[in-house]
């Protein structure tokens, strides 16, 4: 036996002559595998989250296939099998809710089965760091690669993003200014082919991310779903994860601490969600990398906006893959010295040698560094005693008037209450209140669901208002805009503050100087918190154990019993 052989994980299922490998080769030959299919080739697992209740991840099963045509170019024997799927479109109450889960089935679906390197087939939010998450805490020669953006929406001549025109045009016909019957018209034309949200929403960030990271191919971000390249560029990946098992090189040596600090600095270029604040600490955390709100303050922090896509800007995903997609974003980022250029990415070059020289075929799309869409992008981490471990805001989709703002509290304490208040004619509410949202974090809804962007009310849109403070513990979904507080920690069903706010409260926003202040003296916020009480916790099930251990948002929401490594090594033999 070679050493190759000897340190693969797989040889020690199907290698040798005992009963054991016998029994484990014979059921894998029942699905007409040849004999040398278990010669000691390297074994790939194609981690897939097709489904078709995830139309983001509907066309993964044809992804799969090219990458099992370079696995096995390259000696490999692929095997794909299915995790958990996470749909944000249909999951109720929130796909957030099972990201923790999911990625539970990622890691044991990994280290329990006789698997060498991993690809991950990601598209949909929650899938990519799902799948990131399991998958560091294994720690195998690992790729990912996303399913790609749909092509740009269109209705009557003009672009449409998903996500960003559903809150676009629902306010209208708040408004009375759009009918009904062309917002229903416009559904086929927003979702016009397979692929995820073509803005530069939480899909498309995370696939950014993953480019960012290292861990995904040159172009992964970009490449619209149906274009023939994100085949290829599948069918690389399936050659490049074998040469990853055969070199040992497992993906602790790509997420570094260097990596995630260019995926921060990328995610303030390109105007990315700021659902990537949770996901990348906690995929970090699972690496045995510190990363916290801290990092993304520090490092987000002169680093313009320099993609004009919606939420923030004009254009959409297929506009930024056909302008030069990320490879451009990072070679302006290295120029202007904001990158480490030297680390390891999965296709065996580094970070410096992928960007290099890369062109700029539109600068409309991604705009040159001394003229960028918003001068700072980076992701802006508020504290104050609202938010003592601290909530975020995206200045790039905010509006700039409202950034530093004082206004008296219109509170919600769940969401039912809003649904139920904020169209009522009496609400005492106008363009200068800051809408409060309670009770929608980690524990509170459970799962923190992406209602943080709150409509506003009817009668303040029929005004004319377009944009008021909005401050929550939730999240809001990366393809919507505003000048939205999110992630307040802790959250109001952990005993933060914001549980303690009431109507007519002053509160200070002041993004500049990263401050988020409620105006009520510490011996007034005592005695409120003498009468509050703590939402009784889910009876029993999933979401029981998810309340009782989920982390606040400033630690990712990731389970406390789930942070760090756990190599896979070869389970015990029970035969």
């Amino acid at each position: 036996m070679t050493d190759e052989k000897r340190r693969l994980r797989s040889t020690a299922w199907f290698g040798g002559n005992g009963k054991n490998a016998f029994m484990h080769r014979s059921w894998m030959k029942n699905q007409g595998l040849p004999d040398d299919a278990f010669d000691g080739r390297p074994v790939i697992g194609i981690c897939n989250t097709w489904s078709e209740l995830t139309p983001c991840n509907a066309h993964l099963r044809g992804i799969a296939e090219h990458v099992k045509r370079g696995v096995y170019e390259a000696g490999g024997l692929p095997l794909e099998f299915p995790v958990m799927s996470l749909g944000e479109s249909n999951m109720r109450p929130t796909a957030m809710l099972f990201r923790n889960l999911a990625s539970m089935d990622v890691e044991e679906s990994i280290t329990s089965n006789p698997l060498d390197g991993v690809i991950l087939l990601v598209g949909c939010d929650k899938t990519t760091p799902a799948l990131l998450m399991g998958a560091a805490s294994a720690n195998l020669p690992t790729i990912a690669i996303s399913g790609g953006p749909m092509l740009n929406g269109k209705f009557r001549g003009q672009d449409i993003g998903s996500g960003t025109h559903v809150w676009k045009f629902a306010e209208e016909v708040k408004a009375g200014r759009m009918s009904e019957e062309d917002f229903v018209s416009a559904e086929q034309g927003q979702s016009r082919s397979a692929g995820s949200c073509m803005t530069m929403g939480t899909a498309s960030t995370m696939a950014s991310m993953v480019e960012a990271l290292g861990i995904g191919m040159p172009d992964n971000a970009a490449i619209p779903a149906v274009d023939a390249r994100r085949g290829v560029l599948a069918h690389l990946a399936g050659r490049q994860i074998v040469d990853l098992v055969r070199k040992d090189v497992k993906i602790a040596q790509i997420l570094t601490k260097a990596a995630f600090e260019n995926a921060i600095r990328v995610n303030g270029a390109i105007g990315g969600s700021t659902n990537a604040v949770l996901h990348l600490i906690a995929i970090a955390r699972r690496i045995g990398v510190e990363l916290d709100l801290g990092d993304w303050d520090r490092l987000g922090r002169g680093v313009p906006t320099i993609v004009d896509l919606m939420p923030s800007g004009r254009f959409l995903m297929e506009d930024f893959y056909y302008a030069g997609g990320l490879s451009t974003v990072m070679s302006a980022l290295d120029e202007a010295g904001m990158l480490h250029a030297n680390e390891l990415t999965v296709n065996g070059k580094t970070i410096g040698e992928n960007i290099r020289n890369a062109p700029n075929y539109n600068k409309d799309v991604i705009r040159e560094w001394d003229n960028p869409l918003t001068k700072e992008g980076g992701i802006a981490v508020l504290k104050g005693n609202l938010a003592p471990s601290g909530a975020v805001i995206k200045p790039s989709a905010a509006t700039p008037e409202l950034m530093q703002h004082r206004g008296k509290a219109v509170v919600f304490e769940n969401i039912e209450h809003y649904y139920a208040r904020i169209d009522d004619p009496e609400l005492d509410i106008d363009a200068t209140s800051v809408m409060v949202l309670k009770n929608c974090g980690p524990r509170g809804y459970p799962g923190m669901a992406e209602v943080g962007n709150m409509p506003l009310p009817a009668k303040l849109l029929k005004q004319g208002v377009s944009d008021m403070v909005r401050i929550s513990d939730a999240r809001m979904s990366g393809t919507a805009y505003g000048t939205v507080v999110l992630h307040v920690a802790p959250e109001a069903a952990a005993g933060g503050n914001l549980a303690l706010v009431k109507d007519g409260d002053i509160i200070e926003l002041d993004v500049a100087g990263r401050r988020l202040e409620l105006m009520v003296s510490d011996e007034e916020l005592e005695l409120r918190r003498r009468e509050w009480k703590p939402l009784e916790p889910p009876a029993s099930g999933y979401r029981s154990l998810y309340v009782e251990r989920v982390l606040q948002a400033d630690a990712g929401c990731d389970f406390d019993f789930l942070v760090g490594r756990r190599d896979a090594g070869i389970p015990r033999n029970s035969h």
